[in-house]
């Protein structure tokens, strides 16, 4: 019996779908392409076409593709599932508001792929893996002017720079310059200097510019959405790749006072001084270390590459060679590091990067590209033709209020006489499709803002240019499919998807947990098939050494081992009385719930007192905490004692040492140098539960040893049990299971029944190529 992909019983949305896939917005017949039908269901027509799309793309791999077995089998498959989507859309579910919102979010996702340039992504993808091969080192000097800027202000701001970069040809110094007139407020302090970097890094002209411009040259004016550059690339090297450190940090402020950071300079220096006698890393940071986010993890950092972390920072680490080395301190502007390596990692494989660096592409400005060339495209394939002397009257509407935002505009009522331009003429066409002025006016008005210092009919060109992009990508949108078979076969799949979800939970998954009297009869019905092998009730201990499972059975006859993780070890109490502080009152709800949710654990409270308290409050105190645990949390009283000792102690508590019988407290304090030195399992088992137990299954009651595996086992066997019929609370989860398949075939044969399915065999023909 094949599988592939069909949706067969409660596998549910597998079928054409995936998660919950597949379909169209129409209704299946509207939406029937012209063509021979495969076969009919009942008056339904089902497109030979459709049905060899689907076999194809979901059976091609297979062996035994294009043999008649297999085409007569998935198109049974085949069948079920249309006559379940058929039946969906003579209930109207493909009618309502939840299935429209929901198709339409998948739409709209499944679209995305195909509104970008596949082969410009390729391009840029591919180019940023080269890059990545190779690291910059560059200074800039920058005059801003943002994207929207007039051309005035553009221009005025490209004159600056270029008159900037004939001063640097005429031999000024470009760190000076850099300090002096670059807008980058960071230049004043660095001299423009932005260290090494590699591709991904900066925007996308940048970075373009600086590895196109040889090393010790100053590149043209570049202008990116931050302003005009000047590049001076100072280096180029082979790329160092990621690295993986760990780190101890004594933080220091630059602006701290001058003694705090020559304390901080000492305690970094002892510390390295101890590390290079010998002490243990972990232990200094976890002691030490002033990272919070990293000290409990051995002061370990996500890796990193060139241009990620502080210079200092990163200078350091890349100096390290072998796994283990440790680097001197180094300051940063947060403090003191030492620096230990963990692993070097070079530039992965193009193949393990190119799923990543899409994803980034995508994200990055490089995406202005792949949209420029998109947009190209479609102007072309749909056919985009602007009217002029309609564009021309619209931008005639432009005044100071678009400037300040305040731009008013209301459609006409009727359509204004006359034979020129007017509100209701098109003012470009999409394949003969008419984009009216009113439209525009009315997207300019919704879509202003406030640009002060420009002039309007610039402004109503940059808004007339969003309208045109936004307008071709719908377009191309809602042109998806008829233009992309793919694209057309994969939204039906989804519309299918979903309305076999709808249709399936009401007819069979649910029906089936909620039908108990259903369910009853058929496993009555089929009680044969719901029967129990032979099984025993016991004990599988499993040990590394023979010693540790001794001490396990030794551990195992008190049924009583000591909780450490996880609960509190003491309830502090008020000076001179019987009554927890806060903190007592936390660590008794904390052990309360404990106690709450593991039934199986007890406690011993042991009341305390320091010195200068009288003896008497060391009980008062026990007795309050077992009453708060009692009336709080309802734990009997049987899984509380209460002692007392008068011999003081430091603070005004009441300890508390927990026990439990489960024998994962059992394994927890076997394992505590070892997760796997001691395994307890304590249940009914039958054949297949565990190898140990399945040789011993048949044996009587009893205690049994073993040894597999270069494991040693002890079986107790409590109790054998024969072979026998489930109960339906045995049983229920299989039974549920084949009650819904059951269900399902009931439901499939009904519908046959309510469309006559009448197969094309001519057409059948045509799909076997064996």
């Amino acid at each position: 019996m094949h599988k592939r992909i069909l949706y067969v019983g409660a596998a549910a949305v597998t079928l054409l779908a995936g998660c919950k896939t597949s379909k169209p917005a129409t209704t299946a017949a509207s939406a029937t392409p012209a063509g021979p039908a495969i076969e009919t269901l009942g008056t339904y027509p089902v497109p030979a076409s459709e049905f060899a799309y689907v076999y194809r793309k979901n059976n091609s791999s297979a062996a035994d593709y294009g043999t008649r077995a297999s085409v007569n089998e998935y198109l049974d498959l085949y069948t079920n599932f249309r006559l379940k989507v058929l039946e969906a859309e003579q209930k109207g579910l493909d009618t309502t508001q939840a299935f429209k919102r929901e198709l339409d979010g998948y739409r709209q996702q499944l679209a995305q792929p195909y509104l970008t340039e596949k082969s410009v992504t390729d391009n840029l993808v591919r180019e940023a893996y080269d890059r990545m091969g190779q690291e910059v080192s560059a200074s800039h000097i920058l005059i801003r002017v943002t994207p929207e800027a007039s051309p005035q202000d553009t221009l005025a701001a490209f004159q600056k720079i270029e008159r900037i970069r004939q001063q640097i040809a005429g031999g000024e110094n470009f760190e000076k310059l850099a300090r002096e007139v670059s807008e980058d407020p960071s230049a004043k302090e660095n001299g423009g200097k932005l260290g090494y970097f590699t591709a991904m890094q900066m925007v996308y002209p940048f970075e373009s510019a600086a590895y196109k411009t040889p090393v010790g040259q100053v590149s043209q004016p570049i202008r990116t959405r931050f302003g005009y550059h000047l590049i001076k690339v100072n280096d180029k090297r082979t790329a160092q790749g990621e690295i993986k450190v760990a780190h101890l940090m004594v933080r220091a402020n630059r602006n701290a006072p001058a003694a705090d950071s020559v304390t901080a300079a000492k305690k970094i220096t002892e510390l390295y001084s101890r590390l290079q006698k010998g002490e243990n890393w972990d232990k200094l940071v976890a002691q030490f270390s002033e990272d919070a986010g990293s000290a409990a993890n051995g002061g370990e950092l996500p890796p990193f590459g060139t241009g990620r972390m502080i210079p200092s920072f990163e200078e350091a680490a890349f100096k390290l060679q072998k796994s283990g080395d440790i680097a001197p301190p180094v300051q940063t502007p947060y403090g003191w590091h030492i620096i230990k390596l963990i692993e070097k990692q070079p530039l992965a494989k193009f193949a393990d990067m190119e799923p990543s660096l899409k994803s980034k592409v995508a994200k990055d400005s490089r995406s202005e590209l792949n949209r420029a060339a998109f947009l190209k495209r479609v102007r072309q394939e749909d056919q985009f033709i602007e009217i002029p002397a309609a564009k021309t009257y619209a931008f005639s509407k432009a005044d100071t209020s678009l400037v300040a935002g305040r731009f008013k505009y209301a459609a006409p009522a009727a359509p204004a006489k006359g034979k020129g331009p007017n509100d209701n003429v098109a003012l470009f066409t999409i394949k003969g499709q008419p984009y009216l002025v009113k439209d525009f006016l009315t997207y300019v008005q919704q879509n202003q803002r406030a640009r002060a210092g420009a002039q309007p009919s610039f402004v109503m060109q940059q808004l007339y240019d969003q309208y045109v992009d936004q307008s071709l990508t719908e377009f191309e949108k809602n042109s998806l499919d008829t233009k992309y078979e793919d694209y057309r076969m994969l939204v039906k799949e989804y519309r299918d998807g979903i309305l076999l979800f709808q249709l399936m939970d009401e007819k069979v998954w649910s029906k089936a947990i909620e039908d108990t009297v259903g369910l009853k009869k058929y496993f009555a019905d089929n009680q044969a098939k719901y029967q129990w092998d032979q099984r025993a009730q016991g004990t599988v201990i499993s040990a590394a050494t023979p010693a540790l499972l001794a001490r396990a059975q030794k551990e195992m006859k008190t049924s009583r081992y000591p909780v450490k993780k996880g609960v509190p070890e003491q309830v502090y109490f008020s000076p001179d009385k019987a009554i927890p502080s806060k903190v007592g009152n936390m660590a008794l709800a904390e052990m309360g719930k404990y106690m709450s949710n593991d039934t199986l654990t007890s406690v011993v409270i042991t009341g305390r007192v320091k010195k200068g308290e009288k003896a008497s409050l060391a009980k008062a105190r026990a007795d309050s905490a077992a009453s708060y645990l009692r009336r709080s949390h309802g734990v009997a009283a049987r899984r509380i004692k209460t002692a007392s000792l008068t011999a003081p102690v430091k603070y005004s508590v009441a300890q508390l040492a927990v026990y439990s019988a489960n024998t994962t407290a059992l394994e927890s304090m076997l394992n505590e140098q070892n997760p796997l030195s001691v395994q307890v399992t304590q249940k009914v088992f039958q054949k297949g539960d565990n190898k140990v137990m399945d040789d011993l299954l048949s044996k009587a009651p009893g205690t049994y040893s073993a040894q597999k595996d270069g494991r040693y086992y002890t079986v107790i066997i409590d109790k054998s049990l024969p072979a026998g019929p489930k109960t339906l609370a045995e049983a229920r989860g299989q039974a549920t299971s084949d009650y819904q398949t059951y269900l399902e075939k009931a439901w499939i044969a009904e519908m046959r029944a309510k469309y006559p399915v009448k197969v094309n065999d001519a057409e059948v023909n045509k799909l076997v190529t064996k």
